[in-house]
């Protein structure tokens, strides 16, 4: 019925790790020696210094986004490291702000998950003035330097395209009509997503996206594109959705419109969010008929039995 390609919440935990081990900044005296951080009175001792980390997340439009929230405040809370989180809201914008106030506050290490590819090289680049590392978490960015960030910690989003498109070849038998609900505009993983089916479906001559818009990755947004699809008089045997929580939005408009997601209209989706697996379970095709284990009883038994008995 449904295939949600499982990617753990994990990257910005796994940021968090990384920068456990680099320890916190080290500060300059007037002569240009470097001083180790230490205790008032004891120079260069090796008192224990918590990291200072700042984390700009996207928001919470879907379970994944939320489920990597917590992911990094209990990595953080383990690791005795200090986490400011700053949620944008979907805007970039707000990250801009987010990054900079990160930059003020002088923290040691700032992690972003970016809300979209483009428009990021002036404020990291003041990060990088500030000698501040910056790390990508789950989303890439397009940047006219890139030593203006330390890496990006992610999956291979287009690969996760391409397991979407070939699942779904494989289910179709290489033909139907395709509806595609992309993510945020101008994101990196919309764009890859994208780029990693459209791949894979371009080999099958039988098999096209007949229509495709953004649901920007909430589940009402993508009910509602499902709905304006379905009134378009398109014949449509699957649904590909960029991330789970769009899926299920077009579930609930499937099933509104009369028709049964899983045999009717196919749906694939990537994220694996406990909402998909509980979708993938009711959606079970139960059997014409469920044959019941008969039991002979004796006298000899009755005895052990009987306390079983609740009718």
């Amino acid at each position: 019925m449904k295939i949600a390609h499982s990617i753990v919440p994990i990257a910005a935990a796994l940021a968090i790790g990384m920068l456990a081990g680099c320890g916190p900044k080290q500060e300059t005296d007037e002569g240009g020696v470097t001083a180790k951080p230490g205790v008032a009175g004891k120079p260069g001792s090796s008192a224990k210094k918590h990291l200072k980390v700042g984390f700009s997340q996207i928001g919470a439009e879907s379970g994944w986004r939320t489920a990597e929230t917590k992911s990094i405040q209990e990595e953080a809370e383990k690791r005795g490291i200090d986490l400011k989180i700053s949620d944008a809201q979907q805007k970039q914008e707000n990250q801009i702000k987010a990054v900079r106030s990160f930059i003020a506050q002088g923290v040691d290490a700032i992690i972003l998950a970016p809300v979209i590819e483009t428009g990021w090289d002036q404020v990291l680049l003041e990060a990088k003035k500030a000698k501040i590392p910056v790390i990508l978490a789950d989303r890439g960015i397009t940047v006219t330097d890139d030593t203006l960030y330390a890496t990006l910690v992610s999956p291979d989003v287009v690969e996760e395209g391409r397991m979407a498109g070939r699942w779904l070849a494989k289910k179709l038998n290489g033909k139907g009509n395709i509806v595609e609900l992309k993510g945020t505009p101008g994101s990196s993983p919309a764009k890859d997503r994208e780029t990693g089916f459209h791949e894979i479906i371009a080999g099958y001559p039988g098999m096209a996206v007949v229509k495709s818009q953004t649901g920007e990755f909430t589940r009402a947004k993508g009910k509602e594109v499902m709905e304006a699809f379905l009134k378009g008089g398109d014949r449509i045997d699957a649904v590909y959705a960029h991330n789970d929580d769009m899926a299920l939005g077009a579930i609930q408009a499937i099933e509104a419109a009369g028709r049964k997601p899983g045999t009717e209209i196919t749906v694939v989706s990537i994220d694996a969010v406990r909402g998909a697996f509980e979708a993938m379970i009711a959606g079970k095709t139960v059997a014409k008929k469920i044959s019941l284990k008969e039991q002979l009883y004796e006298q000899q038994n009755a005895k052990d039995v009987i306390k079983t008995r609740v009718y």
